[in-house]
């Protein structure tokens, strides 16, 4: 299963402009949330410090009141703000210099990069804006949000007692939104790192951030839900609570009723853009495993099966004699994947992962896309009115983006940066295929390629996958037509190539 989409793809409804948006980065210029994780990252020169967890500590006694007091004191010392600068396109699903300019927030419609037009900017525009954060090592390690450090060529942390540091981006993984940061210095406070798995619906919890660059904002609530899948083909099984979080407030602690640290602040849902009852946590064991990698490597990978899913509702499970509507459908085996070198077929229902239940699809995603590329998986399907245990090695999740220059030194350059369309862009966009262009340069900038646009064909070839352009490229043309969709428009672009 693809898990190269990442948190910030939110479905629209017809019936509502509701959105889901990120909790956000409080700030100035044409800041609307910064999502990271490209080749241009920088990575981590030497090895962290150790990080390392507290002592358990006993849950609170059932009806007990958290001390939100002390834990702001002890705590909130290790919270820390993260202001950001750079340069980036500007977005242009945005429809108006109003919208164009908040610095808040910006809602996510499924088609990033499409450039506007009527007088709106080409080129790239520059930003500032803040985030959370939160200090997890003594010697100046600390966790935020992908998105909240995306696309910055500065990156600076300010400290309760006011002293600022110039932080490096160790790394970053935008399919689950976590960011890792380092500060020249030492003798910190830290935050104590809990156990979200632990965590209970009805538990109180303790948000600390920025909201709109206010800074060291507490907010209590409860946990509202665990496991919370979100309709963006995100693998993060978020903590869903009604601590109120606002823009600003991302890649803040969430703690719970001991002070310890069960979650990152990451996405609001909002009519308004502003909190309206419902926040989503990261839970923070799902953080620190993805700091182990980007601390270790520079980078993340996630496990890939290669299946396309859909929920199961009550009349499919009636269909196939299941006892009660549970687990993942698998409607489609993509060639050559995990899935179909370990025997899965359309029709297959998963309904369990290493022994853990699948409740539902997005439970399959979450186990799937965290798991490590080489990772020997037990898979319990239900097929033919019966249950089947097989063994799956997932894959590797590919990247986002691939470059259409030349292919394997062959073939002139294209200057196209190239990514597979997720399940709800398609629909938005109201196509079956093609790729999205996430970047254009060269050749393909000067005959008007833009960032937004979607390749559907080359040469009245339909485009798939990267290897379509490859083909294509291998045979030194000198120009080639390219068949792409913008906005409302379906229009043939001839590219130049010599």
């Amino acid at each position: 299963m693809s898990t190269t989409k990442t948190l910030t793809t939110v479905v629209v409804t017809a019936a509502a402009t509701t959105a889901l948006v990120a909790a956000g980065s409080a700030g100035a210029i044409d800041f609307k949330h910064l999502f990271s994780g490209d080749s241009k990252t920088p990575v981590a020169t030497a090895a962290a410090a150790a990080v390392v967890p507290a002592a358990p500590v006993a849950p609170l006694p059932p009806g007990a009141v958290p001390d939100y007091r002390a834990i702001v004191k002890q705590a909130g010392p290790a919270v820390v703000g993260v202001m950001v600068s750079g340069e980036r396109q500007p977005d242009p699903n945005e429809d108006g210099p109003d919208i164009q300019n908040d610095p808040f927030f910006r809602f996510f419609r499924g088609m990033p990069g499409f450039q506007m037009r009527g007088g709106q900017p080409h080129g790239k525009v520059p930003f500032r804006g803040q985030g959370s954060g939160f200090i997890i090592a003594s010697d100046g390690l600390i966790l935020t949000n992908a998105h909240v450090v995306r696309d910055a060529k500065t990156v600076t942390v300010r400290l309760t007692d006011h002293r600022e540091f110039e932080a490096k981006v160790l790394g970053s993984d935008p399919v689950t939104d976590i960011a890792v940061l380092r500060i020249a210095a030492k003798d910190l406070p830290t935050v104590r790192l809990g156990n979200s798995d632990a965590a209970e619906v009805g538990d109180r919890v303790l948000a600390i951030g920025a909201p709109y660059g206010l800074e060291q904002t507490a907010t209590q609530g409860i946990v509202s839900a665990k496991g919370r899948s979100l309709p963006d083909d995100t693998v993060v099984p978020f903590i869903q609570t009604d601590a109120a979080v606002n823009p600003g407030n991302s890649g803040g602690p969430l703690f719970d009723g001991t002070g310890a640290v069960i979650g990152i602040n990451a996405q609001i849902y909002t009519q308004s853009g502003g909190f309206q009852g419902l926040s989503f946590a990261i839970p923070i064991n799902i953080a620190m495993k993805v700091k182990d990698q980007i601390v270790a490597t520079g980078h993340v990978q996630h496990g890939r099966l290669g299946v396309m899913i859909q929920p199961v509702n009550q009349a499919l499970a009636d269909s196939f004699g299941m006892a009660k509507p549970e687990g993942a459908l698998v409607s489609k085996v993509e060639k050559g994947s995990a899935a179909a070198e370990a025997g899965i077929k359309p029709g297959d229902v998963i309904t369990q992962v290493n022994g853990k239940p699948v409740t539902d699809a997005g439970s399959l995603s979450s186990q799937i896309g965290l798991a490590a590329p080489g990772e020997k998986v037990t898979l319990t399907l239900w097929r033919d009115h019966g249950s089947k245990t097989i063994e799956a090695k997932l894959g590797k999740a590919q990247d986002e983006t691939a470059s259409a220059g030349n292919a394997a030194g062959e073939g002139p350059q294209l200057g196209l940066a190239l990514r597979s369309l997720s399940r709800d862009e398609k629909r938005q966009a109201g196509v079956d295929g093609g790729l999205l262009v996430d970047d254009a340069e060269g050749a393909a900038a000067r005959a008007g390629i833009e960032q937004g646009d979607i390749v559907l064909a080359i040469n009245g070839k339909p485009v798939k996958g990267m290897d379509d352009i490859r083909a294509v490229l291998k045979t030194h043309p000198k120009q080639v037509a390219l068949l792409i969709k913008r906005d409302d428009e379906t229009l043939f672009v001839p590219v130049p190539l010599n």
